[in-house]
């Protein structure tokens, strides 16, 4: 037997079984995925290895501390940014819901509830140095939304992370 051939017989083999094994083996698993401190809005449903449906009830986050803070708005330009308007701090590219911070560390999930009820924001940016750590800049998608947005003094919900 030629080694080409023996190469060949073996991939075929490996090839098979892991074919049959994705035949015997379940395709849907409904996984049951509460815990105390967050459950699932609905169902999840796993088909062939892939999450389908997953969706979070965003109000079953705990709230760890409210702070009052002053929030401002900012938008992608360049005089209301640095030379990449686009990308945030963390490296993240900005998309609705983020907020910028000097105080909380990147990633931390915060709630505004007299503006905007649950909705959740994530810190993802800083501010430049001289503003306060108890100020916080909301991103909006465009310069005019952030004009009118002015400034706010409210209370802010940080959440368990």
């Amino acid at each position: 037997m030629n080694k080409s051939l023996l190469i060949r017989l073996i991939v075929t083999a490996f090839l098979s079984v892991i074919v049959s094994f994705g035949i015997v083996a379940p395709q849907t698993i409904n996984a049951d995925l509460k815990n105390s401190t967050h459950e699932l809005a609905n169902t999840t449903l796993i088909k062939n290895g892939h999450l389908t449906i997953c969706k979070i009830d965003k109000s079953s986050y705990q709230v760890v501390k409210t702070i009052k803070m002053v929030l401002t708005a900012y938008s992608s330009t360049p005089d209301q940014t640095d030379s990449t308007p686009f990308i945030t701090a963390s490296g993240k590219h900005v998309a609705d819901g983020i907020i910028a911070n000097n105080l909380l560390p990147f990633g931390t999930k915060l709630r505004i509830p007299q503006l905007y009820g649950n909705k959740i924001f994530t810190v993802e940016d800083r501010m430049n140095s001289h503003k306060g750590k108890l100020q916080a800049d909301i991103w909006f998608a465009t310069r005019n939304q952030a004009v009118n947005f002015g400034a706010k003094t409210t209370d802010i919900e940080i959440l368990e992370n």
